[in-house]
């Protein structure tokens, strides 16, 4: 197992503000632990005032933890050395007005300490890539919220970063924008990049990243692949099987799948035979689904099997506690 990109153990940050009433506090993060590892496009999920924005701050060496131990790039949270490899999108980019993108650029090229020959080579490419070739000389003032995401995705990619922590980097995008923001994760994650994103579409998560984590009340709720997230039992298998062979009436099912599993089946005619629905538990129970109904010679004509999504992984856990963030 290579070692950890990011490493947080055990990491709290509790706010305390004094008021009439006397001193109140705020467990913001309570206890948090989880790793991202070199290539992973690693997604946090959770509700407003879930935790998301401090844990991020304290990974950028923002905001100081209360207790915990947190690394990036196996250097403690807040090391110069490690916030040179880092590139950051915050949720909302501030430029001065006065920029273009390509001036912006040039700006925070300078503040990496990078040479104007590599700022200029660098802004080429990374224009290009977030879609800007053309505008580049525009003042800022002019740039849609869509816009202003592409510029800050270019100025986080300007310095090469290891890690890349992204706060809602398609949010204000058109549907061709994220699907372009998502190509160039994609291309990222190939190249061994390391990318954090924070986001609250879902689906755009569901398609980009490798591992999430889900974020409550300041706790972790689930950690893992989306897959292993969802609720495996839970699994909707449909088998429509063909007028070929014979087909038993309703009753008679139970003499096809005469396995302990005891699957209730639902069980519906169709124009071209039969529609079975039934709850299944993983892989094997779906093969052997099959095998049953091959044995009985019907041919299946169309299989399909509906999992949890992470939409509804999300409301499961926390979906009481507060909208999506």
């Amino acid at each position: 197992m290579p070692s950890p990109i990011v490493d947080v153990q055990q990491l709290r940050k509790t706010y305390s503000s004094w008021s009439l009433t006397g001193r109140r506090r705020l467990e913001a993060v309570r206890g948090v632990s989880l790793q991202a590892f070199p290539g992973e496009v690693f997604g946090l999920l959770g509700p407003n005032g879930a935790g998301k924005t401090t844990l991020i701050k304290m990974l950028l060496g923002v905001v100081k933890p209360t207790s915990g131990t947190a690394s990036l790039l196996g250097r403690p949270i807040g090391s110069s050395i490690a916030r040179a490899r880092v590139g950051y999108l915050p949720e909302s980019l501030r430029v001065d007005r006065h920029h273009t993108a390509r001036s912006a650029l040039r700006y925070y090229g300078r503040m990496s300490r990078m040479s104007s020959s590599a700022i200029a080579t660098r802004s080429d490419e990374l224009l290009k890539l977030v879609g800007l070739v053309g505008r580049d000389r525009e003042s800022v003032r002019q740039f849609s919220k869509g816009m202003y995401q592409r510029l800050g995705l270019a100025q986080a990619l300007l310095h090469d970063p290891d890690l890349l922590v992204l706060d809602e980097p398609t949010d204000g995008l058109d549907p061709v924008g994220r699907n372009e923001v998502r190509k160039v994760i994609d291309r990222l994650r190939d190249d061994g990049k390391t990318i954090f994103l924070n986001s609250h579409i879902l689906q755009e998560v569901e398609l980009v990243c490798t591992r999430v984590a889900i974020l409550s009340k300041g706790q972790i709720r689930a950690i893992g692949p989306i897959d292993e997230l969802a609720h495996r039992e839970d699994q909707q298998l449909t088998v429509e099987i063909s007028q070929d062979a014979p087909s038993p009436s309703p009753s008679d099912w139970s003499e096809v799948f005469t396995d302990p599993h005891e699957l209730a089946i639902e069980s519906q005619p169709i124009a071209t035979g039969q529609r079975l629905t039934m709850t299944v538990a993983d892989q094997d129970q779906i093969n052997w689904v099959v095998d049953q109904l091959r044995r009985c010679g019907h041919s299946i004509s169309r299989l399909q099997v509906r999992r949890e999504s992470l939409e509804e992984t999300f409301m499961r856990l926390v979906g009481d506690e507060a909208e999506v963030e």
